[in-house]
């Protein structure tokens, strides 16, 4: 696209949409919390990497150039996302009796397994913290010589109160410090922090603590929050454009990124904030800490004993997509199974548009085609607004009625003309394919035997075989596949 159009952003951090405008004119620098992969990837997991897929991918779509930034939490995310406790990845370990990194190793890769399945792109770079141990050291010592930090029996905490003093803690999340402060004064016994709103940075490591690394302040491992940090300076500056991830991350690990960042760099290390909402199973948060979760190996067999059968890859994606990212998004399987429908009806659609060619002459009907540049338009009205796909799919069904028309013979491609004709196809490949992510997941071998089966079909239908004709439709409903007569010959769709 020569011109870029205008596009809106939901900015968490000042609670407005704003026109989205990069630092640098043709590139884009985005950071988005990925996984700590300590057990296998649940719905919940999936809805982040799928928003900011499409984030992603639309913007790619515009012609930017996009440094994508995802990590990979491989130490410090201690249990019940405090400063105590114990590693997560450290306890999965022992539970399966395996090194640590051997622990990192078998669910990043079943991470991407599942990403894969899920049709999300890869991120530009994908670090881990542990890859990082060096960078977040020195970003500790640097916001030390700054005095927004102190050091305690090995342990070094970010000074919250002091910070507050001049900067507006807690406007991401809609904190009140003052009553973090009131909890503070009514603990006894806090450990070595001076406050129970202070958060580590780099934690003394306990004897029996597997994951640890020497410091100048004695053996320990880094805190949660200073790694998005590090990172993100390493690979996207000070500042960058678009940070994300899941609202349930707002408070502590967000908030706290943007003080140990402002502390160290002297400015806010993303211009927008994004934070896709939740998956919610009868209203309540779906997560691992909660036991109320899917994984997306089971969704995948429908060996939960939550799901009625098992839902494809395409038609998760589909069901996650239906919802603008920034509502709730409740798990059931009659929405799983609307959306499977749904999904079917959109490739459907996808397979139709890619098989039309153009005529051969014109006779072009301008109210037509003025009515198909406008659906056309709207296809993107959804993306420009804040990335509302649930918008954007509306608009596409709207598209793929028209297509379906002139699959039917119901309304004539003859009476489009050229450029007309071929903006349709380009748009609802675009959309479904490209910008939303969507692919053909075809019945195995599906091209060998549905032309060989149809073959057989026309010939015994010709014949009046009609018990051939019945039990080779038979065959193809047993595949999830069906046969249509239509007046231009036979085809074939996946059943809805």
């Amino acid at each position: 696209m020569s011109e870029k159009p205008s596009i809106k952003i939901y900015n968490t951090y000042t609670r407005e949409k704003e026109v989205f405008t990069p630092l640098l004119e043709e590139h884009v620098g985005m950071y988005v919390c990925g996984p700590t992969v300590y057990g296998e990837a649940h719905l919940g997991n999936a809805r982040p990497a799928i928003t900011f897929d499409v984030v992603f991918r639309y913007l790619q779509y515009l012609g930017y150039k996009v440094r994508y930034v995802r990590n990979i939490t491989d130490v410090g995310h201690l249990e019940q996302d405090s400063d105590d406790g114990e590693d997560k990845i450290a306890k999965r370990a022992k539970l399966e009796k395996l090194e640590p990194m051997e622990i990192v190793k078998l669910y990043t890769e079943a991470y991407h397994s599942v990403m894969k399945k899920l049709n999300v792109k890869s991120p530009s770079i994908e670090p881990t913290a542990t890859g990082h141990i060096t960078e977040q050291i020195e970003m500790v010592e640097s916001i030390l010589r700054n005095g927004y930090a102190y050091e305690s029996n090995g342990s070094v905490y970010f000074d919250v109160e002091k910070y507050a003093g001049s900067n507006p803690y807690g406007k991401l999340s809609g904190r009140v410090l003052e009553e973090l402060l009131e909890a503070t004064r009514n603990l006894e016994g806090q450990g070595d922090k001076r406050k129970s709103s202070d958060f580590a940075l780099w934690k003394k490591a306990a004897p029996e603590h597997i994951m640890r690394w020497n410091s100048p302040w004695g053996a320990g491992f880094p805190g949660w929050h200073l790694e998005c940090s590090a990172m993100s300076t390493k690979y996207l500056g000070k500042k960058f454009d678009i940070h994300g991830g899941g609202m349930d991350l707002m408070f502590p690990h967000h908030e706290s990124e943007i003080a140990q960042s402002v502390a160290c760099n002297a400015c806010l290390p993303a211009n927008y904030w994004m934070h896709n909402n939740m998956v919610t199973i009868n209203g309540q948060k779906m997560a691992k800490s909660l036991g109320n979760f899917v994984t997306m190996n089971q969704l995948f067999t429908g060996s939960n004993p939550l799901l009625d059968r098992p839902y494809s890859p395409m038609a998760v994606r589909y069901f996650i997509l239906q919802a603008h990212y920034r509502s709730t998004l409740d798990f059931s399987n009659e929405a799983l199974l609307g959306a499977a429908k749904a999904y079917k009806k959109v490739i459907n659609g996808l397979r139709i548009v890619k098989k039309f060619t153009s005529p051969e002459s014109w006779q072009t009907d301008d109210a037509l085609c003025q009515e198909i540049h406008k659906l056309c338009d709207a296809c993107f009205d959804g993306l420009n607004d804040d990335f509302n796909t649930a918008i954007t799919i509306g608009h596409v069904f709207n598209l793929l009625k028209k297509i379906n028309s002139f699959y039917t013979n119901t309304l004539s491609l003859t009476h489009l003309n050229e450029p007309t004709f071929l903006r349709m196809q380009q748009t609802y490949v675009d959309v479904v394919e490209h910008i939303l992510g969507l692919q053909e997941e075809p019945v195995e071998k599906v091209d060998t035997f549905v032309e060989g089966l149809l073959d057989l079909y026309k010939d015994a239908k010709a014949q009046k075989q009609y018990d051939k004709v019945d039990k080779i439709r038979t065959y193809f409903k047993s595949e999830g596949i069906v046969i249509k007569d239509m007046k231009t010959g036979v085809d074939w769709a996946y059943e809805e």
